[in-house]
């Protein structure tokens, strides 16, 4: 055997031994991902499998099994939004919830708009007086154009200012099939998820002035699109697309808007959407292995919302998805 021929046999002695290692530490590895989620935050959070359960239209946060962490106990303020004023959409629940009370903690009064969720958005309201500031809570559907300039004057009649709307509201149902969508339900999400920030935007744009800003829900599905959510999916790339649109419509008037385009959050959105079976495995498609908490969601809204941080921020879709 010549030397060439000899140092190619090692070589390939050499390589399998590589091939050997990195199968063995591939194996640990996998075995060490079935332990559980990715956990990187103050507190742990819930992992999958979670009980299951599905809840009816509109879905009440009290309801749900775990309970959604929202109260961020590790968040402190330091006045980032100091003697501002901000309506939120879907404000009574979900990371409508956290948002508020993260606004509050960072010297923000509030009014929350929920459809029909009485106990939940009473919570909220007692959450942000916990806070130290004023809450205002408004009933109402913002697919009506008329309640959402209501809602703006009620704001601004309360506090006699608005600063920040949050836009948040969102119906979401899944459906296995394009044929199984039916026209109803196709209008229902349009008009929820695009006419209600519509209606929303354009109610309070004659009260924002420079230093304001506008801050959209997006999502992944936006951003991704999603099987069984062919309707959410359009609408929330719509989302996205009027955020920038708007952006730079308004951009020399000194109104920021940008979005915030969640992964899986634990809210009541989910649990009043899927089969029980999809709700005990939420989130766990994710590379963190689990739905994220609305706290862990809210601090980016208070990022963009604040003219400290985000002054230069304008017309960006801020992904948090959990990998």
């Amino acid at each position: 055997m010549d030397h060439g021929s000899s140092r190619a046999d090692k070589t390939v002695e050499e390589q399998r031994d590589i091939q050997k290692e990195v199968a063995e530490n591939d194996q640990k590895q996998q075995g060490g991902n079935k332990k559980g989620a990715v956990q990187a935050g103050a507190r742990a959070y819930p992992e999958p499998p979670f009980p299951k359960q599905h809840h009816p239209k509109p879905g009440h946060e009290a309801d749900i099994d775990p309970a959604p962490m929202y109260d961020a106990p590790f968040y402190r303020g330091s006045g980032k939004l100091e003697g501002m004023v901000a309506l939120i959409t879907g404000g009574d629940s979900g990371i409508g919830r956290s948002v508020a009370i993260l606004f509050a903690r960072e010297g923000a009064d509030v009014t929350i708009a929920h459809l029909a969720e009485d106990e939940d958005a009473e919570e909220t309201r007692k959450c942000i007086e916990k806070e130290g500031r004023r809450c205002l809570v408004v009933r109402g559907d913002v697919r009506d154009p008329l309640f959402c300039k209501r809602l703006v004057q009620n704001t601004v009649d309360e506090f006699g200012k608005l600063d920040i709307l949050v836009n948040n509201a969102a119906f979401q149902v899944h459906t296995k099939k394009l044929e199984d969508l039916s026209e109803e339900h196709f209008d229902e999400t349009i008009k929820t998820n695009l006419y209600g920030y519509f209606n929303m935007a354009k109610a309070a744009l004659p009260h924002l002035r420079n230093g304001s800003s506008i801050i959209n829900t997006g999502s992944v599905v936006g951003l991704k699109g999603s099987p069984e959510l062919l309707d959410y999916s359009m609408t929330k790339g719509g989302i996205h697309a009027f955020t920038k649109a708007l952006a730079s419509n308004l951009i020399e008037r000194g109104i920021r808007v940008n979005a915030v385009a969640p992964g899986p959050v634990w809210t009541p959105l989910n649990p009043s959407d899927r089969e029980a079976d999809d709700v005990s495995t939420f989130g766990s498609q994710v590379p963190m292995k689990r739905p994220a908490q609305p706290e862990e969601l809210a601090p980016a809204y208070v990022f963009l919302a604040s003219p400290q941080m985000a002054s230069y921020i304008t017309g960006e879709v801020l992904p948090v998805v959990g990998g």
